[in-house]
């Protein structure tokens, strides 16, 4: 079993930064992809960025793309989730999920709680 605790959101304004952080915690979890998932109100839930277990290889959403950054620390068994030059249209509730493979499937094995991200105009 593998569990994630999600942190860091909140209200900013757009232009604005804020940091995302999942805690990861169960039996090997460093040799697990990492994900983001955001999904807004009355929206299906949407792939944002997935990293692998060794953080060589990360993917991105085009709509986040050159805004957001995702990273791993392993000894910490915790990935970050950058975001920059926020929109109102990345408020959202952002997931964190875990999964063997990394790629943008959304049917990933463990999934965090979720923490609200909302950006005014």
């Amino acid at each position: 079993q593998v569990q994630l605790v999600e942190s860091g959101g909140g209200l900013v304004q757009a232009g604005g930064s804020l940091r995302l952080s999942c805690a990861a915690s169960g039996r090997a979890v460093s040799r697990f992809a990492m994900h983001w998932v955001r999904q807004a109100p009355g929206k299906e839930r949407e792939f944002v960025a997935g990293i692998s277990w060794s953080g060589r290889t990360t993917y991105y959403a085009d709509s986040v793309k050159g805004r957001f950054t995702l990273s791993r620390d392993n000894a910490k068994n915790t990935v970050y989730l950058q975001m920059n030059s926020l929109k109102p249209e990345d408020t959202a509730v952002y997931y964190c999920a875990a999964d063997i493979d990394v790629g943008a499937k959304l049917d990933y094995d463990y999934w965090g709680q979720g923490t609200q991200v909302t950006v005014s105009s």
